[in-house]
């Protein structure tokens, strides 16, 4: 099975094992913000898939027709666990580590940062072929230790809401991997 980046159809590299978002920020800062035809390609996410999101309000809006690093890291984000969460859930727990879409005042951590802990969280997990929850629980406080000044107030409901996310990515991965497997057979 090849390795992607989590929510991307992005091969995975040794380059973004640290940093997975620095794929897509040179990218973003360079043009100013993607199309929804390239975040859909960058996602694998159909582009209606992406405009009910932010009809709903679990993405903010689009500055004229570019999607901003704030939207595409919460798109990502989104898509890396909707293999096995409901999205409302997803949402719910967006919210739970970050408040409002819009106001980044409330936020426990910046989805950036966020995504690319929890990045690196999964390669090692991957790597180590372990994904018990007291290893993943471990990685998480090694995490949020090394990125301490970039966290606000809330450290105890961001390390629960990481655990979910890297256990509901992983889980969408057995999913995955079983239907394969079953339509093989059927």
């Amino acid at each position: 099975m090849t390795k992607t980046i989590p929510g991307t159809a992005i091969s995975y590299t040794e380059q973004c094992r640290n940093n997975a978002f620095s794929l897509v920020s040179p990218v973003l800062e360079a043009t100013g913000g993607i199309t929804l035809s390239q975040l859909s390609k960058l996602t694998a996410l159909e582009g209606s898939t992406i405009q009910n999101w932010i009809k709903r309000g679990w993405v903010a809006s689009p500055e004229g027709k570019k999607y901003t690093e704030k939207q595409v890291v919460r798109i990502i984000l989104i898509n890396m666990l909707r293999g096995v969460m409901k999205l409302e859930n997803i949402a719910k727990l967006m919210v739970y580590v970050n408040g409002d879409v819009v106001d980044t005042s409330d936020d426990i951590i910046d989805d950036v940062t966020l995504y690319n802990i929890l990045s690196r969280i999964i390669f090692t997990a991957q790597d180590e072929g372990a994904f018990e929850p007291e290893m993943i629980r471990a990685l998480i406080d090694k995490e949020l230790v090394e990125y301490s000044s970039s966290i606000n107030s809330g450290e105890d409901k961001l390390r629960k809401a990481m655990y979910i996310m890297v256990m509901a990515y992983r889980s969408a991965c057995l999913k995955a991997e079983m239907e394969k497997v079953l339509a093989e057979i059927l």
